[in-house]
């Protein structure tokens, strides 16, 4: 179940397995050949935890968009496995991927991806229209009410500040009731007032909705809302921390570096 806040009605996100929301196992990702081949994913296990919030960190190039990417399905591993609501990834045909992507999983990404003749709204509902479904009121208004844009949803993006589009996106992200969020840099379009009420956003959506999510980000602050951080360096994964806090992330950040 989910936890409650004040007086904000709370719905529970829909998981199917008591395992771990996400995980991979074996994880590698190889580009090109020869001279030209790059490993991008060296052997990688890890388990993303249901109802928890990890980032992911590490210096350009480390694998850790690729990480993610592999995970959410929406890109093909070289070699390993990975699993997602209990499903394993391996072999899914393309519509099969495309059909667990849009009814399980919700996502974030640093451009905010919004169809411009839409309205917030339908921007938000999209997904749920694609899939033939109507969104659940008691959750949609609890998605809304967290991202503070009630009386912005029948304006179009280009109406929109930039946070408010992000917002938009995000609430979009967890509106199905998705049982993993992936976001990949969410904040690096945004100023910090706007990065600092996305992430309590993230923050409220796994400790209010139940939620799990999964961020990618450069930024010690951000990673700083999570639960645990993962680090990433050379494709492989070299270390991890529970409660982090801004400064423990950053001097983690410096001895990895310090080391490569």
């Amino acid at each position: 179940m989910c936890r409650a806040a004040g007086t904000t009605t709370v719905v529970p996100v829909t998981t199917t397995t008591t395992g771990p929301a996400a995980s991979a196992e074996e994880l590698t990702k190889v580009y090109g050949s020869g001279d030209s081949r790059v490993v991008a994913l060296d052997a990688v296990s890890v388990d993303f935890h249901s109802g928890r919030f990890t980032a992911i960190m590490g210096p350009s190039g480390s694998g850790k968009s690729t990480l993610m990417h592999c995970v959410a399905g929406l890109d093909t591993p070289t070699g390993g496995r990975v699993r997602l609501g209990g499903v394993d990834l391996t072999g899914l045909a393309d519509d099969e991927l495309t059909a667990l992507r849009r009814d399980r999983v919700g996502f974030v990404f640093q451009a905010f991806n919004l169809l411009p003749t839409l309205t917030a709204w339908e921007n938000i509902t999209l997904p749920l229209d694609l899939a033939g479904r109507r969104p659940d009121p008691r959750l949609a208004e609890t998605v809304i009410e967290a991202v503070g844009l009630a009386d912005r949803l029948h304006h179009r993006p280009a109406q929109l500040s930039g946070g408010q589009q992000q917002r938009v996106a995000c609430a979009r992200a967890l509106v199905t009731g998705p049982e993993v969020v992936f976001a990949d840099e969410p904040t690096g379009a945004l100023d910090s007032r706007a990065s600092a009420d996305l992430l309590a956003l993230l923050r409220r959506g796994v400790d209010e909705l139940g939620g799990t999510v999964v961020m990618v980000t450069h930024e010690p602050a951000a990673a700083a809302y999570a639960d645990r951080v993962l680090f990433l360096a050379d494709g492989r994964l070299v270390d991890e921390l529970d409660g982090p806090t801004a400064e423990r992330v950053l001097d983690r950040m410096k001895s990895l570096e310090g080391a490569l």
